[in-house]
């Protein structure tokens, strides 16, 4: 298991670069922390496509749904600002998986903030959870 507080950019497979907008600033100056979720959530939809789906729409037959969400701030930013966002599937069960994101200043050790998000494999056709998709879960043994 990984500490969260000594997360390390080795601990991730799959990296997206974002940059911050003029707008996720909030009265006191420095990024507000919904932000953070929304750069985080680009990140995850850019995962799919690095594991090999088009990205990740209800139409397909394997997609997913956030069920839920934790997510631990460290350093505050500001804009503007650069990040490189990891991600890594970090759990796997029947039909839900964690993935375990980061978001680090660009080429720099330094961790903004640590979220786990749980996923839930669904089919949106049939409105009902399925089996963890087995690109999914090839993730998850090459990241052990």
């Amino acid at each position: 298991m990984i500490d969260l507080k000594n997360i390390q950019r080795t601990d991730f497979q799959f990296w997206t670069n974002l940059e911050t907008r003029w707008r996720d600033m909030d009265v006191i100056g420095h990024l507000n922390h919904t932000a953070y979720l929304t750069y985080m959530e680009s990140s995850r939809v850019e995962l799919y496509t690095q594991l090999g789906y088009p990205g990740l729409k209800k139409e397909m037959d394997q997609s997913a749904i956030l069920a839920s969400l934790q997510v631990n701030y460290y350093k505050q930013a500001s804009h503007p600002s650069q990040f490189d966002i990891g991600n890594k599937i970090s759990r796997i069960g029947g039909k839900s998986y964690d993935i375990l994101s980061a978001i680090f200043h660009k080429n720099q050790d330094t961790v903004v903030c640590v979220a786990t998000f749980k996923m839930v494999a669904f089919n949106y056709k049939n409105n009902k959870a399925i089996n963890v998709p087995d690109l999914i879960v090839e993730a998850y043994r090459k990241g052990k």
